[in-house]
């Protein structure tokens, strides 16, 4: 979709508009902060937005129901669970006298647009309400309810859908706002029960929610390490049980202190039958005799506040179904917003819903591959990598057997995930028969030869540890000399090289590949996986870290918000880290609702700061008398965090005082978010996958000599596509003097910041 100027159309747009939104179905969380775009981005379009309380009850029913909402109503909104706006299931919109009367309600008040938020059930209830309403009206004029010229007026229903479901089980998006918060709640919840169960030997049997969809329990499965799942699209063949204790066992002789299992609510066997926790606990206990306790996790999945991701989604989804309502025809059909990669799009909404239908049909008819290909992409890449990773591990004897040994390493500062990423390397080496050799400390370790053999038990309790347990440093190859490395990769024998890092694994990788013209036992097959939460690497539109690093910002900004909110009339300013890389500051700052974040990608001036200084002396006379700024480190060499502190603590002077507050590391630290796990095991192993092919096919003699252009690559995500992409030709992309790509995607959603915060002189350019 093309950039749209604010300055020129969008006061325009939504004149004399009316936008209503509601949530219906189960709740999620990032509702909210879908609500309070809906409402921010309507406003700022000049359209007026009604806040539908209670769902489809509420149209039902109108009167107070129905509110027009100001921009402060959805203020403090962005952090909080659940739907502030109610949610409720209605037997009377099913049938047709429903209906009229939300018609009516609806007409009464001049609404022709709607964003509906919620599950299929109540996306597939919109729409039959939009196909209806033209017979609606005319009822409602046959009965003396309304006029013929309000029929007329209002004669078009305008329809856009948000998916709101923990599930992630609706078809046509790669994620739904609230399935990420769900997964922390659950890794959080594994986590703790994983401490007590090394305490005790214990096996744990956890349910997870998910209805028909495997989703939540897949991904945990992968980003905790768990021994077993059991999903609806997956299902074990016979004799499961015999495998599964087999596993279980198995990881016990390797060293584990305990085994868990991830059951999805609505989990069955080849045959259609479900499988319980309860049936799995009594298999446990009745072969093996280990201790095993069941945990259902139930509707604390659904609670507490939602994580970066969550809030970036619904976010981007609501701003983005304005749009689509405001620019909508009488010929256009109803769209559901979906996540496409990186990129919020249009897409049409019974498409989407007969589709999720038609997995619900696969699984009745136990055509299981159908139904997981209809689930997606994402939904498929995770299956692979688990039945790579775990379930085709059954009774498995972890020897080598082929005469290479792998290389991994960290490189670059710590980051969380990159533990996740060496378990899935050594472990994807361990299995295919090769040797899996760590190095400490980086190519610094490299040259020095602090190199130690991994075993499967070496790696045992790394994917949920933060930091880098192998060690990291920001030395170059350059640094260390080329001579001092060559030496050690032929001392060792190395045929591969796996390196999990930042930017300057990529430039060390660069590095290496352009030296080994002149080093022959350089010419090895190289493979960057990056892992920096500065997200600051050319060739991938995230980085393993980046979402962890997200969610510490944006906790501490909710802290700090509370801090401001009870003071009054304070602002905070926080410096973030991620060096020239705005991406930390910019996607931390609309996912926590800043007044600002100021990054060196965007050159600002001092009438820029005094603009947003204004901005937040007009904004301390009114309802919210909180404000917060957030800088990137490197944001500007003269407008240091100090200066732009002093400056607001000076202008603000008798209206607002100033705070500083400069995170620091404990950005870098803490254990890894669920993304991070999840995409850390995914990457590593495909990484180690593109390794052992190339050394399969570059076998020369009793040694490996692969020298083509695409012998060093970076494997980046880049919109839903993992690429292996050479080094060489990542150079051109590459600011290597300020560390940073020299197009960035995320850029073309920071307006969407000054828009949530309420400038009215935005004349940014927006991109959806």
């Amino acid at each position: 979709m093309a950039p749209v100027q604010y300055e020129s159309l969008y006061p325009l747009i939504g004149s004399g508009r009316s936008i209503a939104v509601f949530t219906s179905g189960g709740d999620s969380q990032g509702m909210n902060a879908a609500v309070r775009a809906i409402v921010r981005m309507g406003i700022t379009c000049g359209a007026k937005v009604y806040l539908i309380n209670e769902g489809y009850q509420g149209m039902v029913d109108g009167g107070e129901n129905i509110v027009e909402a100001s921009w402060d109503d959805v203020s403090g909104i962005l952090q909080m669970g659940g739907t502030v706006i109610g949610s409720a299931r209605c037997k009377d919109f099913r049938e047709r006298q429903g209906r009229l009367k939300a018609a009516f309600n609806l007409v009464t008040l001049g609404i022709t647009n709607i964003c509906a938020i919620g599950g299929d059930g109540s996306l597939t209830g919109a729409n039959l309400f939009r196909e209806e309403w033209s017979s609606l009206l005319e009822e409602l004029v046959a009965d003396g309810k309304i006029s013929g010229e309000q029929m007329a007026k209002y004669s078009h229903l305008n329809i856009v859908g948000l998916v709101g479901s923990i599930d992630n089980d609706f078809c046509g998006t790669d994620m739904t706002i609230g399935a990420d918060s769900a997964l922390h709640r659950i890794v959080e919840c594994v986590d703790a029960i994983t401490t007590t169960a090394v305490s005790h030997q214990r096996a744990f049997v956890l349910e997870v929610m998910g209805r028909h969809c495997g989703y939540l329990a897949l991904v945990t499965g992968l980003a905790c390490g768990a021994d077993w799942i059991f999903i609806p699209e997956h299902p074990p063949a016979d004799g499961w049980e015999e495998k599964m204790c087999a596993k279980l066992e198995n990881a016990r002789s390797w060293g584990n202190r305990l085994n868990v299992v991830i059951v999805s609510e609505g989990a069955i066997d080849s045959h259609g039958n479900p499988i319980t926790s309860q049936h799995v606990k009594d298999v446990i206990c009745k072969r093996l005799d280990l201790d095993t306790r069941i945990t259902v996790l139930g509707h604390v999945q659904r609670g507490g506040s939602p994580s970066a991701f969550d809030r970036l989604l619904g976010t981007r989804m609501g701003a983005e179904a304005v749009l689509a309502l405001l620019e909508a025809t009488p010929d256009t059909p109803a769209y559901v917003v979906s996540l496409d990669g990186n990129q919020a799009v249009r897409v049409p909404l019974m498409e989407c819903v007969e589709k999720t239908k038609e997995v619900g049909k696969a699984l009745a008819e136990k055509d299981f591959n159908k139904a997981a290909n209809l689930r997606g992409r994402t939904f498929l890449g995770n299956l692979e990598i688990y039945k790579k990773l775990v379930a085709s591990m059954v009774l498995k004897k972890m020897e080598s057997n082929k005469p290479y040994n792998i290389a991994i390493m960290n490189v670059g500062a710590p980051a969380a995930g990159m533990n996740a990423a060496v378990r899935s390397a050594v472990r994807t080496c361990l299995y295919n028969g090769y040797k899996a050799i760590v190095v400490h400390n980086g190519y610094e370790g490299l040259a020095n030869d602090m190199i130690e053999n991994y075993t499967w038990k070496c790696v045992a309790n790394f994917v949920a540890a933060g930091g880098s347990i192998l060690g990291t440093k920001r030395t170059l190859p350059s640094q260390c000399g080329f001579d001092k490395i060559s030496e050690v990769i032929k001392k060792r024998n190395i045929h591969g090289i796996i390196c999990i890092g930042g930017f300057e694994a990529y430039h060390g990788a660069l590095e290496i590949k352009e030296a080994s013209q002149n080093y022959p036992d350089l010419q090895i097959p190289m493979v960057v996986v990056p892992a920096t939460l500065s997200n600051n690497v050319p060739g991938t539109d995230l980085s393993i870290g980046s979402d962890t690093g997200l969610n510490s910002v944006c906790e501490t900004c909710d802290r700090i918000k509370m801090s401001a909110s009870g003071t009054k009339r304070r602002t905070f300013v926080l410096e973030t880290m991620g060096g020239y890389c705005g991406y930390l500051a910019t996607m931390s700052g609309l996912a926590a609702g800043a007044d600002a974040a100021y990054i060196f990608e965007e050159e600002f001036t001092i009438k820029d700061l005094q603009k947003n200084i204004s901005h937040l002396r007009s904004k301390m006379q009114g309802k919210i008398q909180r404000g917060l700024i957030l800088r990137n480190e490197k944001a500007n060499e003269n407008f240091s965090t100090d200066f732009v502190h002093r400056l607001y603590a000076e202008e603000g002077k008798n209206v607002f005082d100033c705070r500083v507050n400069v995170l620091g590391h404990m950005q870098q630290g803490g254990v890894p978010s669920p993304f991070d796990r999840n995409y850390a095991t995914k990457s590593a192993a495909k990484a180690a996958f593109w390794i052992l092919d190339k050394i399969s096919n570059n076998v020369v003699g009793d040694k490996v000599v692969c020298s083509s252009h695409d012998s060093v690559v970076l494997l980046g995500m880049k919109r839903r596509q993992m690429l292996f992409q050479p080094v060489e030709d990542l150079k051109e992309a590459t600011d290597f003097k300020h560390r940073i790509p020299v197009q960035q995607w995320w850029m073309q959603i920071r307006p969407l910041l000054r828009i949530m915060a309420h400038y009215s002189d935005e004349t940014a350019v927006y991109e959806s």
